[in-house]
């Protein structure tokens, strides 16, 4: 039987979504709005949803510019942002 939630790590922090969630969607459970940085300093995140406009990479299990739009979550995956995303104010 296939479980309904699964857990995994975001910025070593533990969280349980859906097991049918994409990684850009367990990001934001985490609280986070942002993925990366661009090369000129600005935060960036997820856009459009489809894996066009590449702004949702991170680090998943330890391969580099991974698409969380795109990619769905795994038990026990490690996603890394880039470091000090901003969070979410509740």
């Amino acid at each position: 039987m296939t479980p309904l939630t699964i857990t995994l790590t975001v910025d070593a922090r533990s969280v349980s979504v859906a097991a049918s969630s994409s990684v850009a969607a367990a990001i934001a459970v985490a609280g986070s709005v942002a993925t990366r940085r661009s090369t000129s300093g600005q935060w960036r995140g997820p856009l459009c949803g489809m894996g066009v406009c590449q702004e949702c990479r991170v680090d998943i299990d330890g391969r580099p510019h991974q698409l969380s739009c795109q990619t769905l979550c795994a038990d026990g995956m490690r996603v890394r942002t880039a470091p000090q995303p901003p969070k979410v104010q509740p």
